[in-house]
Parts: structure tokens; sequence; C-alpha cells
């Protein structure tokens, strides 16, 4: 730069040599690498681009500030609202017509030269961005992550510095499977990401709702994928496993046996993301400042319990509503029922974890928490909706490669494959290398450094200064030594080889420690999926190789599998496990969802108030207040939406029977009156809802006269075993309602499951 070549020559000047040079070499180098050797210059025209950086207009703004980068400012810097504007194009020319193109004449051709329509018609031929092979259905929220204490002892990552300290963050939700189209509550695993916007950078905590995975190397990963996507000759099925290609892989793939156990549980079909776990998967590693390490894995714990759909249930939502998921989010955010997870961590040294008798390494394995206590250390809320689905929810890219100072990696072989995968993937997705300037992906720690250029670059770079080292830049951005990340010095483990871990061979104990800790419910469920996908199949073969696989887990579970498929039990598949082994634990109770059922109370569930003309507008009353009293929302079903006419006034009714079904909610309440009963009980799709409710093991309430309807759908009025049906009086009283009230607490009655239902 020839302004202020004096200046720019005693910059350059400073810097005789590269005094950074000799820290490349050596361990300690490695261990505690310097800041980079910079200067200061004699004034900020040293660094600039041009001498007219100065002149400022409405477009261009003042010159650069120094050290500042302004693309990682909050979102409203680039939030658009369009109220009392004018329509424009997208060079901001006022758009005079916005209802008919340019014509050679009235009825004459249109004309090639209408830019206003080639520039809408052109864009809206490319609003659509590649899905995401995998997680491509989500649904995603805003919210802050706060810690309890500090945890300076454990690690230098920022979130974890101070008791309090708040860190922004975006997470996303979503199933694995089926694409961007597809249903909700399909039977799969669930995807739990974090981006945690800290003061260091971006930490992606990308993980699921079930804490192990299918497979134990990344090499395998495009076959399970390959394997589990609708099978390529039809595309079909969508958003499911039960078929042919998916068996035959797992089936020849026994590691996957545990992580199958949880899927096919209730874990596969949750009642909402609110309500379901998270899990980091993978055993990582937490580093203080001092570079000490433990290993480390992460646990994420629903306020509002653990809690899952029924089979049919999930079957029949996914036709009433395919985005349930997506609006029970949507919705408890906007009500103010902000969703929140605690987080907690298992801690636990390198000593600890080569006494036990599995491999942390192995992403199909958890750690007990018999043996390692989750310790909670934060809170996670999420309070606010995104503006845009496309532009935040759509756009965000997760990636495992993405950590900052006092998070490291472990040798997990599968996390090893996807810290290389995500950021490969977002590259094609979001066109280019530049994905991380989009602003949902931007971090709030400034970005300076010499990658320049690519598809869609949005940094405008003052100066000509864009590699390190240099002095003309006085040695900026300057390499930030012990202060950045420090990959932890990890001692070489052996030759370089492909193969596994001898601890890695074992593939059914945990399998069977999941299956033996559920409650009979959760287990006659389990072999209920398994019966469902395998009868899917054309190929029986692979059905006969499966439940060989499920005799290495419980011969109960295998017998029943078996069964209900019509077959004899085949021999138990040979293990690949020759040793001796002894489990630590047998069995551990965590693992049942009846295990976590969360905060006391109904907040945020919600119930359907059936009504009919004549139905009683005080008992309806009474039932609102006190379910909303207790944080519950109640939808007012009908024959019709609108106003009928009930016994003591105007009913406003919500939703119909034909566009709310009630498989839709938590719990039914049916108001009676003297008129209403004969038409509740003679309408087929009131008796369905309610047989439907009654085999999903949900509370019933009736009132008064309405206990007919009940018994009308099958359901037995009489039966004092079930807390859940719940018969009130004419004048239904908020003492009436009590029982009502903890009856949704629970949630379910299982005991109500039998095969054939009885309703």
């Amino acid at each position: 730069m020839d302004a202020v070549p004096a200046e720019v020559d005693a910059l350059a000047a400073q810097r005789a040599w590269n005094s950074d040079k000799p820290a490349e070499h050596g361990r300690k180098g490695a261990t505690e690498p310097p800041e980079g050797e910079h200067f200061a210059a004699a004034s900020a025209a040293v660094g600039a681009s041009t001498t007219s950086e100065s002149n400022d207009n409405d477009k261009l703004g003042g010159a650069a500030a120094p050290g500042v980068d302004t693309t990682t400012a909050p979102l409203s810097r680039v939030r658009n609202d369009a109220t009392d504007q004018r329509l424009t194009t997208n060079q901001g020319v006022p758009v005079g017509d916005n209802q008919n193109s340019l014509k050679s004449g009235l009825r004459g051709p249109t004309l090639l030269k209408d830019f206003i329509l080639r520039e809408k018609i052109t864009h809206f031929d490319h609003e659509r961005i590649p899905e995401r092979i995998v997680h491509a259905r989500g649904s995603g929220a805003h919210g802050y992550f706060e810690a309890y204490e500090a945890l300076t002892d454990l690690t230098r990552a920022a979130p974890f510095q101070q008791a309090g300290k708040v860190t922004p963050v975006f997470v996303r939700f979503s199933t694995v499977a089926g694409e961007r189209g597809s249903k909700d509550t399909a039977r799969d695993v669930r995807g739990f990401a974090v981006k945690f916007y800290t003061d260091e950078g971006n930490w992606d905590l990308v993980g699921n709702n079930i804490p192990v995975f299918f497979i134990q190397d990344a090499m395998k990963f495009p076959d399970l994928v390959h394997a589990v996507k609708a099978e390529p000759h039809h595309g079909m099925p969508q958003a499911a496993s039960a078929h042919d290609t998916f068996w035959d892989f797992v089936s020849l793939m026994p590691e996957s046996t545990h992580m199958l156990t949880w899927v096919m549980s209730d874990r596969g079909i949750p009642r909402s993301y609110r309500m379901m776990q998270g899990f980091g998967v993978h055993t990582f590693r937490l580093v203080n400042a001092e570079g000490q390490s433990v290993f480390c894995k992460f646990h994420w714990s629903p306020k509002l319990g653990t809690h899952s759909l029924v089979w049919d249930e999930a079957v029949k939502i996914s036709g009433a509503d395919p985005d349930f998921h997506r609006r029970d989010l949507w919705e408890a955010i906007e009500a103010g029922d902000f969703p929140e997870w605690e987080l907690g961590l298992q801690i636990f040294s390198e000593e600890q974890a080569e006494a036990f008798s599995f491999d942390v390494l192995d992403a199909t394995k958890i750690v007990p928490e018999e043996l390692v206590p989750v310790r909670p250390v934060g809170r996670l809320v999420l309070n606010r909706n995104p503006d845009n689905f496309f532009a935040e929810t759509e756009q965000v890219a997760f990636c495992t490669a993405h950590v900052i100072p006092g998070i490291d990696f472990s040798n997990d072989p599968l996390l090893a494959g996807r810290i290389h995968s995500y950021v490969d993937t977002q590259i094609s997705r979001l066109g280019g290398p530049n994905f991380h300037e989009i602003p949902i992906n931007s971090p709030i720690a400034p970005v300076h450094n010499n990658q320049r250029d690519g598809m869609h670059r949005q940094a405008i770079h003052r100066g000509r200064v864009s590699y390190e080292p240099n002095s003309l830049g006085g040695g900026c951005p300057f390499q930030a030594g012990g202060a950045g990340f420090v990959s932890f010095a990890e001692p070489p483990q052996g030759d370089e080889v492909r193969a596994k871990p001898e601890k890695f061979a074992e593939h059914f104990a945990q399998a069977t420690l999941f299956y033996e800790s559920q409650s009979p419910a959760e287990q006659r469920h389990i072999a209920a999926a398994f019966r469902f996908e395998l009868s899917k199949l054309t190929v029986p073969a692979i059905r006969v190789r499966v439940v060989s696989m499920l005799r290495n887990v419980s011969e109960e579970l295998a017998a029943q599998v078996a069964s209900g498929l019509g077959m004899p039990l085949p021999e138990p598949m040979p293990r690949a496990f020759k040793g001796k082994l002894t489990p630590e634990v047998t069995a551990s109770p965590t693992l049942s969802l009846l295990a976590r059922p969360g905060e006391e109370g109904i907040r945020s569930r919600k119930i359907a108030a059936f009504v009919h003309a004549g139905s009683d507008v005080a008992a309806l009353a009474t039932l609102q207040a006190a379910l909303t009293g207790a944080g519950a929302s109640v939808r007012v079903v009908g024959p019709h939406v609108g106003t009928l006419q009930g016994e003591g006034g105007d009913i406003d009714a919500d939703a119909s029977f034909e566009n709310e079904p009630g498989f839709l909610f938590d719990a039914i309440a049916v108001i009676g009156g003297d008129q209403p009963v004969e038409a509740l009980s003679g309408d087929g799709r009131v008796l369905e809802h309610l047989r439907d409710a009654y085999r999903h093991g949900k509370p019933l309430l009736a009132t008064g006269m309405a206990a007919r309807v009940l018994s009308m759908a099958g359901i037995d009025v009489e039966d004092d075993q079930d807390p859940a049906v719940v018969i009130a009086g004419d004048a239904l009283s908020e003492e009436g309602v009590r029982p009502f009230v903890e009856a949704i607490t629970a949630h379910r009655n299982f005991d109500r499951e039998t095969d054939p239902s009885l309703v």
C-alpha cells in the first residue's frame, strides 16, 4: 500500500524475523503454543485497503472499526420486516404491478424483457436447497444454557466457567430416516443437536435421543444409511425401518443389537420433543486450563420427564397431523411453556475406563449410571421460536468438529468419521465453504483469519494481508497460543491397523441390560415392535437371522417375537466375543422411561373436552378453570366448530370430532347434560375417539349422564380398579376434577393393555 509507506515500512521492520518459528518444533510447542508475535500499527490507515475508506455514504457506512467483525452481530442485523413498506425487486426497484407479466398488447405474447417476472420466477425456481441425507425433517428453537456452577477444575470450556453464566443456543430436533416431507411420529431415532454460541466460538453438541448407535466405526455409516433409507428400486418405505434392506444389514452387524432394543422400545416414538432425553452418544474429553483431561458423556434430561406414544396412537397421529411434534414444540413456546432440560455429565478417568468390562470408545455401549452417576451442571431453556423456518431451522449447520477450548475428542472411530462428514455435508448443502457466514451459523465471537473468497462470501475484508506469518499487517491476525484451542496431547496407541479392540466384539450384554431394565409394559412394546417390523419383511431368512440374534439378548423376547411371526425358535447366533465377561451392572432402573416422570403436574398437556348441543356450560367452565389453572390447555371439541347452544349458555367449540380426533390429546373429558348424551352416544366418531383413548391408556372423565357415552364405547365405567376412568357428578366441582388431574399426571394406565384389546 502506497498511501502511508513510511508507517507500513516501520511496521514491517519491527518483525526482523519470525520469532514464532522455534516453537513449531518439539513437544513444548505442541502442548504450550506461544501467542503469535504481533505489533501495533502507528495508525488505522496502515491496515486499510484504500486511502478513501473514510468517504462515507448510505451503503458503505463508516470504515471498519479496528478488530471488529460485524458479521457476528446479533441476528437483528439481518431481520427484515415489510410493515408499511412497498414491494420491490431484489435490487430495491419498486414494483408497480405484481399481478401481470409484461405483454405485447392485452392478448399478446409475454416479453422476454420483463425483468421483474424473470427475477421472481428465477428465484422461485431455486428456493429449495438439497435436504440433509439424514435428519432431513427437523424443528428448531432458540434459547439459552445456564451453568449451575463453575467447572474450571474439569474444563476451560466457556459455558462452564462460572455459576449462572448464560450462553445463547439454537437447538434442532429431527427424525433420522425420513425425507423432509415425511411424518413426525415415525418409529425412528431422534436427533438432538445443540449449537452453543459461546464467547470462544461455536460448540455443536450433535447427539440423539438414544445414547448408543448402530455401528462402531464410521466406515459403516454409508452402508447403514443406504440400508435404512427407502429401498432404491421403488422408493419405499418412507421414514420407516420395517423393510428387508435395513434388517438384512443389521442382522449381519450384531453390534447393532443394543441400539435395536432402544429403537424398538417406546424411545423410538416419543410423545414430544419436549419429553425426550438427549445424549452426546460418544465419549468426549474435558480439558482444563492446566491441560489435564477426563472422559465425559453428555446427558440432556427433560424437566417434563420422558414420555412416549404407543404404536397405534403414533400411526393414527401421523395421518391426522404429520407435523405433530413440530406443532407441539412451536405451540408450547408460543404459549410461554418454555421447554427445559438439565445437562448432566458422566465424568470418569482413563484408569476407570480401562477397568470397565466394555470399551468407552465403542458407540454401541453406554456407561451405566450405577457405575458413573450423572452430575447435573446446568439447564437448557428454549424460549423463542424462529422468525423464519428456512433461514434458521433449515439452514442451520451442525458439525461434530465444532468444538471450543476445553472440549476435545476421544478416539471413538465413529466420532472420527463424523468430524469430517458433517462439515463436508454442509459444504454441499449450503453452497460452499462459507456456510458459517449464514446468520444462524455465525458465532457471536469475532472471526478473524486468512480464509478468503469462495461461493457466497459475505465478509468484506479490509487490507491486503491474507496470509500468516506477515509483517505488513503487524503479524495480525496472530495465533492465540495457550489462550486458543490446544489439542489434548494423547500418547500414540500403537501400529497403524484396520481392526477393532477385543472388547468391541461383545455385542449383547448391554442389550440384555436394557431389556431386563424395562417395565413389563415396555418389554411388551419392544416385542410388539420387533414383530411388526419383521412381519413386513419379504425374505423369511432375514427374520430367522434377527430372531437368532435376539436369543442372545433374551430368550423371553426371542420367543415372543418368534411366536408372533409363526416361526420356530432358530439356534442362537454365534457370538463374536469368545472371552469371559462379567457385567458390572445387570439391572439399571434409570433405563426405563417410567423412572423419569419429570415434574409433578400437567403443565402443557393437551386435554379435549367433548361437547354437544345441551352440554352443561357450568361443568365445562369448572373443568377448564381447573385444568388451565394447573397449566394444561383445553380444546373444546364438538360436532362442528363455532357456537353451540349449551345448557346455561353458549359454548364456543375450538375443534370438531372430524378435524381433531381424540388421539391427538393426552386425555378426554365428556361433558354431560340432559340432551347431549344421546347425540354423543350415537356419533360413531365420538365412540371411536373414546375407544382409542382407552386403548392407549389415556385418562377419561365423564360428567353426569355422560358415563353412558363411555359405556356405549365399550368402556367399563364400573371398574373401580382403573384410576384413569373418572366418573363425576352432574354438578362438577373442582374437587371432582382432582382425580382426573392425578390420572393425567401419571400419563397412562398400561394395565389396560391386552392383546387383543378388550375395547
